[in-house]
Formats: structure tokens, sequence, C-alpha cells
């Protein structure tokens, strides 16, 4: 009976002092997770910055965090900042256009099969009423101010923990060796013999996860920038950073080249925004191709769970969830996978 008592009260104790840092390090948690994806991914890479700067781990963990900043972080802030300069000037510029009157309806709209004649007549009954123009500004425009706003603090957010995670990624490159040293131990404490194969299936599928992602951001926003120099936009590359980082939200990218060619009709360059429309569709082309191929590098991961993982982690952590969520659930699937047998 005292036996049983002392094992409940340390089960108890261990149990109080797992809650208690699990508590304190909550807030921390979406970073330190970031930054071990991060760090994971770019091992490599700091191995052999290591080997050339002589093995000076300092230097070496300094140099990885700062092109952090540089690579990612940087380009994020700008975006962001730019983003919530303009929301208020992008909103009174809708509106006032909204409220002076849309133009006379393309030629070119009445000729569309099914819906060409409704929506010419839509538009002509909003240009000649002004209770169907309030009606139109209550219904899109208020929406899209605080769709538009609450983009912008989430992204502000992700800047913050970003730029928390590019400092935790400082300590891990720098004792990341006797860290991987504890970890090894550990997880062959808890998964004997398996614990090898567990490690590289975890190694693998971050590493696939996170060039998939990043990747496909990268090539879309290289693309969608293209041609928006083409069709002459305004702040074009700053449109293809947007775009690049809307990518790695499930249809983000329609939003910024969908939202280039409504504003390129109501200009009247019908000619320039049928070209962002078509070029829009290979922009999510990219998607398509690129994603797939680089993630099964590492994971099979099912396109439903990569939808699941962005939006569940997008949910669950903020921003910093895009690149958590999908990696997460790719770790556990092909964990799964290998318990069952079913690994290729």
């Amino acid at each position: 009976m005292e036996k049983r008592f002392e094992q409940a009260t340390r089960l108890a104790v261990v149990f109080i002092l797992v809650a208690g840092c699990f508590l304190v390090l909550r807030p921390f948690l979406a970073a330190a997770m970031l930054a071990a994806v991060v760090c994971i991914s770019t091992w490599p890479l700091y191995v052999r910055l290591l080997r050339s700067m002589k093995g000076r781990q300092n230097a070496a963990a300094l140099t990885m965090t700062l092109s952090l900043v540089l690579v990612l972080i940087l380009p994020l802030a700008i975006s962001v900042y730019n983003l919530s300069d303009n929301i208020t000037a992008f909103y009174n510029e809708i509106k006032w256009a909204v409220e002076a009157g849309p133009p006379a309806p393309p030629h070119w709209l009445k000729e569309l099969p099914i819906f060409g004649q409704s929506l010419a007549e839509y538009w002509a009954r909003v240009a000649s009423s002004r209770e169907e123009m309030d009606a139109l500004v209550k219904r899109l425009l208020e929406p899209a101010r605080r769709f538009l706003l609450a983009g912008g603090i989430m992204l502000g957010r992700g800047v913050l923990e970003m730029s928390l995670a590019a400092f935790i990624s400082f300590f891990i490159y720098r004792d990341g060796e006797a860290l991987m040293r504890f970890l090894d131990r550990a997880v062959i404490r808890m998964g004997g013999e398996q614990a090898p194969k567990i490690l590289d299936t975890v190694d693998n599928t971050i590493r696939g996860v996170m060039y998939g992602l990043l990747g496909t951001a990268l090539a879309q926003g290289s693309v969608a920038a293209v041609g928006f120099l083409i069709a002459g936009v305004p702040a074009a590359l700053l449109l293809g950073v947007a775009t690049a980082i809307l990518s790695l939200l499930p249809v983000g990218p329609p939003l910024i080249w969908g939202g280039v060619a409504i504003w390129l009709f109501y200009q009247g360059s019908d000619g320039w925004g049928i070209f962002m429309l078509l070029w829009g569709m290979l922009i999510s082309g990219v998607d398509n191709v690129v994603k797939p191929m680089l993630i099964s590098r590492g994971s099979n991961l099912p396109f439903i769970l990569v939808l699941f993982g962005v939006l569940g982690g997008l949910a669950a952590f903020g921003f910093v969830g895009v690149f958590l969520g999908p990696t997460l659930l790719a770790v556990g699937f092909d964990l799964a996978r290998n318990w069952t047998g079913d690994a290729a």
C-alpha cells in the first residue's frame, strides 16, 4: 500500500512538473517548433558552413540566423508594412470608385456564355440605382476591409513569431549536436530498435514538406512578378512577394492576380485583364506541379492532409501554423505508415 502511494505521488509530481513547464513555455511553443523545423530543414547547409568556418559554432550559427532574417523575415516584414500602410488608401479608393458608379459594362460581357447577359444586366442596374449601389457597398466593402485588417494583424503576428523563431534557431544551430545526442538517446529509449528509422522518417518528412511549401511559394511569386511586370502593373515586385506569401494558403494567389485582373478591366485594359487571367492559371498550375514534386521527395502526404494541415495550423498557431500544420501531420502520417508496415 505504501509503495503504491509513493508511485502515485511520484506520478503526480511528474504530471504537475510537466504541466507547469508546458504553461511556462506555451507562449513560445509555436516559435520553438518553427525554429526546430527550419533548423532541421537547413541543417546540411549549416554543417557545410561550420566546416568552412573551421568549427566556430557561434559564428556559423549567427550567419545562419542572419540569413534566415534576410531571406524570410525581412521580405515578410516589408510586405506587412506596405500592406498596413496602404490598406486605408486602398479601401478609400475602392469606396470612391464604387460611389462614383461603375463604368459601362465591357461589350464582350454580354457575349459570355450562360451568365454573360445576366451579369451585364446586373452591372447596368447597379450603375443606375443608388439603392443597388449602397447594397453593393454594404455587402462587399466592409467585409473586405475587415478581411484586410485581420490579414494584416495575422501577418504582423507572424513576423513577431518568426523573429522569435530566428532567435531560438541560433541556439539550436549552436547546440545542435548536443541536442541531437540527447534526442537520439530519448528516442532509442522510447522506440527501441525502430529509433533510427523513426528519426530518419521525421527528418525526411520535415525537409520534404518545408522544401515543398517554400519552393512552391518562391516559384509562384516569381512567375506572378514576371506577369505583373509584363502587364505594366504598379508595384509588381511587391505584388509578387504578396503572391508568394499567400501561396502558402489555399486559394491564396487568386486573391492577388484576380484582383489585378479586375483592376486592369476597370482601367479599360481588357486585353491585359484577359492576359492576367490566363497568366493566373499558369501561376496556379505551378502549385499543382512544384509542390507535389518537392513534398513527395520526403513524404507521400495526401493533398487533403496538406489542406487540413494548412487550415488547422493557421487556426491553431496563426501564420506560422502554415508551416507547422502540414509538417506535424506529415510526420504523424509517415510514422503511422511505418508502424503499420504500409510504408513503401
